[in-house]
């Protein structure tokens, strides 16, 4: 194994900068003395036992092709969202391979859309906030758009917000999300708003969230042909990174048809199917991480305030899996960045990607991991 002297130079090789977005949860399969991962919003409790075993089950039926039709993983995925009124929403969800296949799918078929309309170079921008996950980005660049400054007031052909914010933690509850939304994007305009994060929010995320808002979606494409897509990724809240789950909800049935249609067979695997399909009903996972998500993060607030740098920012929803720290010195983060490493407790720098670079991310973890990191930066 690669150790942690010189696991800087082999985690930058796992990317290609010219082709990808950095990105983080690498560096844990270079540190020979790794203890958590502080670098990755995933939840707290780790993955759901139940959950797991059935992807492991799953295993046994690799000889097979998972379903084309990704059920019934897609369907127990729909109650979960909508209840008992799920039959009526379900031909609007689509499963993907993580959320970043499907935010390519979206992005192109939008392309495609301006480009029959005759729109050659569609603008593009992202959330009121400086910075976002920026799969969003490399996606819309790699197709052509036309990049404007979120500060822009500009209406764009596409807007594509996280909310969540990651990294930034900031939020829009839902109706300034509608507000915002109605006021940056173009009639015949596409949508996506990415809310990975925001079933965090608490047991009622959902009346907080686009996921009911089916009168505002069905109102934007009548009225405006504005196509608004919600968009997840489940490895996060579920902590199952490596299995890439995402699904997205389309405005229309025919908007999930026509992603489908340019999307390749069987790209979500069985294990990940079978996973879904036992996740969905770990009430008593999610209720955990509710109770005991905020408390943990002011944990970890409180802890690294005990470190008396007293000009640390501390940015983020109480609700949220991780704290967007600004050291106010892009030094000091560069050192904190080593010591963190070094103990087996790697976090993620604000540097590439988002050019903050006196920013740190770090995640919400129990107080026991949380203080091997707190140990590491007593040298600070």
């Amino acid at each position: 194994m690669v150790t942690t002297e010189n696991n800087n130079d082999s985690v930058n090789t796992v990317w290609d900068s010219k082709t990808q977005t950095f990105h983080g949860g690498q560096e844990h399969r270079f540190i020979a003395n790794f203890v958590e991962d502080f670098s990755v919003t995933t939840n707290y409790l780790g993955t759901p036992r139940k959950a797991l075993e059935a992807a492991k089950e799953a295993m046994n039926d690799i000889h097979h092709y998972p379903a084309a039709n990704q059920e019934p993983a897609k369907s127990y995925l729909a109650e979960f969202l909508w209840g008992s009124s799920y039959i009526e929403h379900q031909g609007r969800l689509l499963m993907g391979n993580g959320a970043s296949e499907l935010i390519d799918l979206v992005v192109r078929k939008a392309l495609l859309l301006f480009t029959q309309r005759g729109i050659q170079k569609p603008t593009w921008k992202g959330s009121p906030w400086n910075v976002q996950y920026r799969e969003y980005q490399r996606s819309a660049e790699t197709n052509g758009f036309d990049i404007l400054d979120p500060s822009n007031p500009e209406k764009v052909d596409m807007i594509c917000i996280v909310n969540p914010c990651n990294p930034t933690g900031d939020y829009f509850s839902v109706e300034p999300l509608k507000e915002w939304i109605r006021n940056n994007v173009k009639s015949g305009g596409c949508v996506i708003v990415d809310e990975s994060m925001q079933p965090w929010h608490s047991f009622d995320f959902r009346n907080d969230s686009l996921i009911s808002e089916h009168s505002f979606m069905k109102e934007m494409y009548e009225k405006e042909n504005i196509s608004v897509h919600v968009m997840h990724s489940w490895t996060k809240i579920w902590s199952c990174t490596g299995l890439r789950i995402g699904s997205v909800i389309c405005p229309t049935v025919e908007h999930c048809e026509a992603l489908r249609k340019i999307q390749v067979p069987w790209s979500v695997n069985g294990p990940a199917l079978k996973f879904v399909e036992a996740v969905v009903h770990d009430k008593a996972y999610l209720d955990e991480t509710w109770e005991n998500t905020t408390r943990l993060r002011d944990y970890l607030i409180e802890q690294l305030k005990s470190l008396n740098f007293t000009e640390w920012d501390y940015h983020g929803e109480s609700f949220l899996s991780w704290v967007w720290v600004d050291m106010k010195s892009e030094e000091r983060a560069t050192r904190a960045i080593d010591l963190a490493r070094k103990a087996g407790v790697p976090v993620r720098s604000g540097k590439p990607g988002y050019q903050c670079n006196s920013f740190i991310r770090v995640a919400v973890r129990k107080e026991d991991k949380v203080q091997v990191l707190i140990n590491a930066w007593k040298s600070l």
